[in-house]
């Protein structure tokens, strides 16, 4: 062999490879540049020629979003007035008076005020309408615009003007901001005499300090099994989600992992403390909401073997976000990795990368979804969230209660209720029964309350059809007296769906004497996932079968 054409034959390709990655990259800088310009020009031509007047910030942060979107939808840009915000949502914490505001029929209302906070030691309650604050009057504005004047500096008072319902006079009230923070564990406690119960509602900073805490209260009473309760949590630090394993799982164990384009986001989160328990009986409850961190902690413990997931499948977001800061106090929430429990899975449901040609997102194909196995051996899938051992069908409402929520009947009920009973009986023992129904009945007809459902819009749109395509009269009859069948009828209807209905009354007064915690325990009476989650943990036969190896947990 000729060694000197093979040195020199090495040496052209080398050079040939580094000036062709230096050619790329000046390329890729200059078409960064180039674009950046344009755009500057553009907004400048703007800015100096559109007819009417623009707003910069406006157009620019509205521009910034349209482009992130494009990428994926936790891929955000944070401006200076979102940074109070977007520190809530990552810490728990503002300065405010602690109470939940929203918009009905053009009024703003609180919605709940938090226990032991502000609003509530100040004497405000659910339904109150807020109609000034500091002065302003809040006619024209938006629940954004008044959140803002609700929000200030800690220990400093706002001044707000209210109007109650079934009272005659508005009245002013002086409430001294404070430092909220919401407790990430709402409510924890024993079901019974073996099985204790923490509902976790966020991932927000020291919430595995919560779950701890919350955990080490309940082992005085010597329980048997643990719900822990994920269902609607959309997720939050990851961090947090590995804290939480962490307390079930042997130290040194592989919790979670990381990999992105750039190499220092490859991370591998190991149990690093010594679990608090590693012998008890675990079910975690999921929905289609839990999501993120909330899929850490059901994903490892599934994959762990160390617990049983009971639910429906999950969210399926296995993306992790890194912030950045940015100029003039301004950040950017970039997408940087994808995170694999530890079997090696990711549970990414949607595959941003591989937009159809109308822009949408579809979900991972079955092509690409490949199978991995659990501690113990067996089999689970990435690419649709995490799926549950013990599958839970969700309970799906009547058109007739969403339509009573989305028309404030129930929350306007309660309202009315709360003002005529000074008291009630307690979370766990208050029952709407037919004398209260009877009352929410009467206040259903006396507010005109109307509605359509969906069947009947449905035989409408086939009727026109029918109609168009000439079949209509070929069975008139038919469709009238499908018409007459499906026509809804209120008094039917309340009377059908009551069972359902109750349970939303009683939530509702409950949470106006009791609070959130109150409303939690009420619910917990007929929560359907609860009660499956018990009857799972009561027989150690039963609980362990879900463990044997070779079991496959169906993607269905």
């Amino acid at each position: 062999m000729n060694w000197r054409k093979f040195w020199i034959g090495t040496a052209i390709v080398a050079v040939i490879g580094v000036g062709f990655f230096s050619f790329t990259q000046d390329q890729k800088n200059f078409e960064i540049a180039k674009n950046l310009d344009i755009y500057h020009t553009l907004f400048r031509e703007l800015n100096m020629f559109y007819v009417d007047e623009i707003s910069p910030n406006k157009l620019v942060k509205e521009s910034i979003d349209d482009m992130l979107m494009s990428l994926d939808p936790y891929t955000n840009y944070i401006s200076e007035d979102q940074i109070e915000d977007f520190r809530f949502m990552t810490t728990g914490e503002y300065a405010g008076i602690g109470a939940l505001i929203g918009k009905q029929s053009g009024k703003i209302i609180i919605s709940e005020p938090y226990e032991d906070f502000p609003a509530q030691k100040s004497g405000l309650r659910a339904g109150d309408i807020i109609l000034e604050v500091e002065g302003k009057s809040t006619e024209e504005m938006n629940t954004e615009d008044v959140s803002n004047l609700l929000k200030g500096p800690a220990n400093k008072p706002v001044k707000i003007k209210i109007q109650r319902p079934y009272e005659k006079k508005p009245f002013e009230v002086d409430i001294v901001r404070e430092k909220i923070s919401i407790d990430a564990v709402p409510y924890y406690g024993m079901l019974d005499e073996s099985t204790a119960y923490i509902r976790l509602s966020n991932f927000t900073a020291n919430c595995g300090k919560d779950v701890k805490n919350a955990f080490l209260e309940l082992k005085k009473n010597k329980p048997e099994s643990l719900i822990l309760d994920l269902r609607s949590n959309p997720g939050g630090l990851l961090m947090e989600a590995v804290r939480i394993v962490n307390m079930f799982v042997p130290q040194g164990e592989e919790i979670v992992s990381t990999r992105g384009k750039v190499k220092q986001w490859d991370k591998v989160y190991k149990a690093t403390e010594a679990p608090l328990d590693t012998t008890i009986n675990i079910a975690v409850l999921v929905n289609r909401n839990s999501a993120s961190a909330s899929e850490i902690v059901a994903g490892a413990i599934q994959d762990l073997d160390r617990g049983i997931i009971v639910g429906t499948r999950t969210f399926g977001k296995g993306l992790v976000q890194t912030t950045r800061d940015l100029s003039y106090n301004t950040k950017l929430k970039v997408t940087t990795a994808k995170y694999y429990i530890p079997s090696g899975r990711c549970i990414q449901a949607l595959d941003y990368s591989h937009r159809n040609e109308d822009g949408s997102v579809g979900h991972i194909p079955d092509s690409l979804i490949s199978e991995f196995t659990t501690k113990k051996g067996r089999k689970v899938y990435d690419g649709g969230g995490v799926v549950p051992d013990l599958k839970i069908e969700p309970e799906e409402l009547s058109n007739l209660s969403i339509a009573l929520i989305t028309n404030f009947m129930v929350f306007d009920f309660a309202t009315k209720y709360s003002s005529e009973n000074e008291s009630i009986a307690g979370p766990e023992d208050f029952v709407v029964n037919e004398d209260i129904y009877q009352q929410f009945e009467n206040f259903v007809e006396e507010n005109d309350f109307e509605y359509d459902s969906e069947s009947k819009e449905l035989l409408e749109e086939l009727t026109k059809s029918a109609k168009d395509e000439k079949y209509y009269k070929l069975a008139e009859k038919e469709f009238a007296a499908l018409q007459a069948k499906l026509e809804p009828n209120l008094d039917k209807d309340l009377r059908e769906f009551s069972d359902e209905i109750k349970e939303l009354i009683e939530d509702e007064i409950v949470s106006r004497y009791y609070y959130q915690k109150g409303s939690i325990r009420a619910a917990i009476n007929d929560d359907k996932g609860i009660k499956k989650a018990i009857e799972a943990l009561e027989s150690q036969t039963a609980y362990a079968a879900y463990f044997m190896p070779g079991t496959v947990i169906n993607m269905n």
